[in-house]
């Protein structure tokens, strides 16, 4: 198993997992698949920002994948990025959430960040427990701000100075 930075060729994989989640859970509130075009142009997006966008893979088959994006666009939120983590459905479970996003907080340190917010759909308890693994703690609780599959979705912010 080894954890690198994504390549373009890995945008289909990665929008694979990714449509599992946009078809099955709140988890995203994207209501309609990605392409692997469109993964791919998102990949670039991120890559363009010289934020990290990493994989973890074994024998050739990617499992999941993290990267960082802006948290806001003005000029004073420059240190601030917002994380994210997928992995496959049938990698969960095996900490290798808890690798990627260990090695991701990493760089994003490396790189002069601050701070790192991570977004949960809620309820979501093994979403939870891993970003309080990584140090993360509760900051913000929005009610009912996403509607997906005939129901409301609270959303909860989670944060670590890095």
């Amino acid at each position: 198993m080894v954890i690198r930075n994504v390549i373009e060729a890995d945008a289909s994989q990665i929008a694979d997992i990714y449509n599992h989640y946009i078809e099955n859970t709140i988890i995203t509130f994207e209501t309609a698949q990605v392409s692997s075009q469109e993964m791919a142009n998102r990949i670039h997006e991120t890559l363009a920002q010289s934020l990290p966008y990493l994989i973890i893979e074994s024998d050739g088959q990617v499992l999941g994948y993290a990267y960082a994006s802006k948290w806001k666009g003005r000029c004073a939120y420059r240190y601030s990025v917002e994380v994210t983590v997928y992995l496959s459905p049938t990698a969960t479970g095996k900490g290798l959430g808890s690798r990627l996003y260990k090695e991701l907080l990493n760089e994003l340190k490396q790189l002069g960040y601050r701070t790192a917010i991570g977004g949960i759909a809620l309820p979501n308890p093994a979403s939870i427990a891993l970003h309080e693994k990584m140090g993360m703690e509760k900051v913000a609780h929005f009610k009912q701000v996403g509607f997906k599959f005939d129901e409301w979705i609270d959303v909860g912010y989670w944060q670590v100075f890095l």
